[in-house]
């Protein structure tokens, strides 16, 4: 090995040397007072045995160390270049061992090492640790994770802290010179400044001025093969013999499709080794399993045959089932499919739609803010005044309570004597009036939680002009004004109806009323009752379906009626139906209309809630499956893009619905919130919902007898 190579050797591999640190023996300069000076590397190498020619050849070898160390103590003091001391350190180090750079393995069975410089072998140093005493020395010996095992000399050497750091930095890739600054400035040695005389002054060689043989024997070779025939000129495609083009350029593309496809018939599958004649054992059936088998019907059958074993093939029968087989295989060829379906190449997450996040959609109710207690049963109804200070409620205790929206305190109680099916409050402000559905009576309240002139416009409206005129079917209907203590607690009118009456919508002029009375039987179902004149009139001659709910436009006059499958859409001046609407769920239970007129939402008892687009199509825009009970009830916000809807799941799903101008962009529907509050009461929940007029606020009666205030 070089000089060159032990330098190399050196700047990598330092930690392998049985030395101590050079910059400690620099420190030191004092390289002979220890006597067993680890650079003349005999103090561990030489073994046990008593043999004197192998003693002798030790003590040649340090001598011959004695007088190469001084000659490194001589040159260090003469010498300011420490890589100098490391290159005589190598030779000092490596002068023992010569037997190059071979893998040390192969003197694992014998007792020596190496050879020396005179051919003489270098004996193991005597190890007596097991596995044993290297455990316990592992545990003990605090520098016992820094010694490493050269293989060269066989020895254990313990590295110092100058070389373990040396090893860290050279593991994490730095330099091994600490003092090393690999950031220096680089020398510019071309500058953009152009010179008087250039770099090199070399004049250009002859080979640039004389053609060069070996292209010339090149192209004598080619133009000899041209010659001869060997090499033949690409040849120019006559383009009169014919040009190619699509017949089918100018054809329709569905008509091109039919000419392009091609349906390759059904392969039949490869034969396995149940087919076999000599099958392995655990292909056979056992007498369960094929039991099972013959039970089975044909068409569920893994396997159409029984496996079975035959001790040669001279001995396999004929198959009985071969032209049943061919039969099937004819009619799958007969009966394939003609045309083929073409894969669409989806990204999942294109399919998800883009919707904006809850928070950017504020304001809307997050929080519970108030409960209104008092009612002893659940709450079947509540309404809110147009002014948004007072909330109505209607309860299967007989009661209808009105409360103060802000502080929910119950300023008045109406007892009634009955279930109340339904309450709604007059959307007129210049009127404050209450609509209570009572069993077969619809009940007129004058609360009196208004200023004067607002109850006295209020009283003027129930006893002004009266009608006398019969109208067709209001025999059946009876308008009585209450008294005594009736009268005294704000009932001013009662509508007698025939058969018991679930719901009251007004009209948002104040002055009509519609009633709805459930019944299959019967073409009376729904009423509608002018207020001021006090009349009443079926405006259905026939039976469509059983009526859930109806409700009235906002602002156009159509009147909307909600049967068990489907919405119709009535327009009261001309007295037709205009639109059917599909909702596609088993039973619809309740309905609103948006403050715009154009949308629709109907909650069903199949846990599904249905958002029309009256301009788009009468099948829903918008099926939205987020509750996991019966819906109840479903609400617009008069103001704000919010709509809500209450299950029997004891949650109230607000969610954002912006509806737009442009009659081209369709509504954005997104679920921002979920509100829990109520306890389930006999498997029913929420059982109404309404908003605030002017606020992001919401209200929730439940079958707990409790109303709660979202806000």
């Amino acid at each position: 090995m070089s000089l060159t190579d032990f330098k190399s050797l050196f700047h990598l591999q330092i930690f392998v040397f049985n030395s101590k640190p050079a910059v400690e023996e620099l420190e030191d300069e004092d390289l002979s007072d220890s006597e067993d000076s680890v650079y003349s590397g005999l103090e561990d190498s030489g073994s046990d045995s008593e043999d004197d020619e192998e003693q002798g050849s030790h003590e040649d070898d340090n001598v011959e160390a004695e007088s190469v160390r001084s000659q490194i103590e001589f040159d260090l003091s003469h010498s300011s270049n420490l890589l100098q001391y490391f290159d005589l350190l190598i030779v000092v180090q490596d002068i023992r061992n010569t037997v190059g750079n071979i893998p040390m393995e192969w003197y694992k069975d014998f007792p020596h090492i190496g050879y020396d410089l005179d051919g003489k072998k270098i004996y193991k140093p005597i190890r007596n640790k097991d596995e044993l005493d290297d455990f316990l020395d592992k545990m003990e010996n605090p520098d016992y994770w820094r010694t490493i095992h050269d293989k060269q000399t066989g020895n254990d050497i313990v590295l110092s802290d100058e070389q373990v750091e040396l090893v860290n930095r050279l593991q994490r890739g730095q330099f091994g010179d600490v003092n090393f600054n690999e950031y220096q400035p680089s020398v510019d040695f071309f500058s953009k400044d152009v010179m008087l005389h250039p770099v090199t002054n070399r004049p250009a060689d002859k080979r640039s001025f004389i053609p060069s043989l070996i292209e010339k024997e090149k192209v004598s070779k080619l133009v000899h093969a041209i010659k001869m025939g060997w090499i033949k000129p690409r040849r120019v495609e006559d383009d009169s013999r014919g040009r190619y083009y699509n017949l089918w350029a100018s054809e329709d593309s569905s008509i091109l499709a039919k000419h392009r496809m091609h349906l390759p018939a059904p392969k039949i599958s490869l034969p396995g080794h149940q087919e076999s004649y000599n099958p392995p054992p655990e292909y056979l059936f056992t007498d369960e399993e094929r039991a099972l088998w013959e039970q089975q019907d044909p068409s569920d059958r893994k396997l159409p045959f029984v496996p079975m074993k035959f001790s040669s093939l001279r001995q396999v029968p004929a198959f009985p089932r071969f032209i049943h087989e061919r039969f099937e295989r004819c009619l799958d060829l007969y009966l394939c499919p003609r045309q083929r379906k073409l894969r669409v190449n989806v990204n999942p997450e294109d399919l998800i739609p883009k919707l904006p996040k809850p928070k950017d959609l504020q304001p809307f109710p997050t929080t519970q803010s108030l409960v209104y207690r008092g009612h002893s049963s659940l709450v079947r109804s509540i309404s809110v005044s147009p002014s948004g200070q007072w909330l109505a409620s209607g309860s299967d205790d007989g009661s209808v309570r009105f409360w103060e929206v802000c502080s929910s305190r119950c300023m008045k109680t109406v007892q009634v004597g009955g279930v109340v099916k339904s309450v709604a409050w007059n959307p007129n402000p210049s009127f404050c009036l209450l609509a209570v559905a009572l069993d077969s009576v619809v009940l007129i309240l004058s609360p009196c939680l208004a200023d004067r002139q607002v109850i006295s416009s209020s009283e003027r409206l129930l006893f002004g002009q009266q009608e006398a005129e019969s109208v067709e079917g209001a025999a059946s209907v009876t308008w009585v004004e209450a008294e005594g203590d009736e009268l005294n607690q704000g009932i001013r009118l009662k509508i007698q109806h025939p058969k018991a009456v679930h719901q009251v919508a007004w009209h948002a002029k104040g002055d009509y009323l519609a009633s709805v009375m459930p019944d299959h039987s019967s073409h009376l179902q729904v009423f509608i009752h002018q207020v001021s004149r006090r009349r009443s009139q079926n405006p259905f001659r026939r039976n469509k379906g059983l009526v859930q709910c109806v409700s009235f436009h906002p602002v156009r006059p159509y009147f909307f009626v909600a049967t068990q499958r489907s919405v119709r859409i009535y327009n009261l001046i001309k007295q037709e139906m205009t639109k059917k609407l599909q909702a596609n769920s088993k039973w619809i239970s309740s309905m609103a209309v948006h403050p715009g007129g154009d949308h629709v939402i109907c909650g069903s008892y199949d846990c599904r809630l249905s958002w029309f687009d009256l301009d788009l199509s009468t099948k829903p825009y918008k099926m939205l499956r987020h509750h996991k009970k019966a819906v109840r009830g479903v609400a617009y916000h008069r103001v704000y893009p919010l709509f809500a809807s209450a299950s029997d799941d004891g949650s109230v799903i607000v969610c954002h619905g912006t509806v737009y101008n442009d009659l081209l962009q369709n509504p954005l529907i997104v679920p921002v919130k979920v509100l829990r509050g109520h306890v389930i009461s006999h498997d029913l929940g929420v059982l109404d919902v309404t908003f605030h007029p002017t606020q992001p606020w919401i209200f929730s009666s439940g079958a707990d007898a409790t109303i709660r205030l979202f806000t």
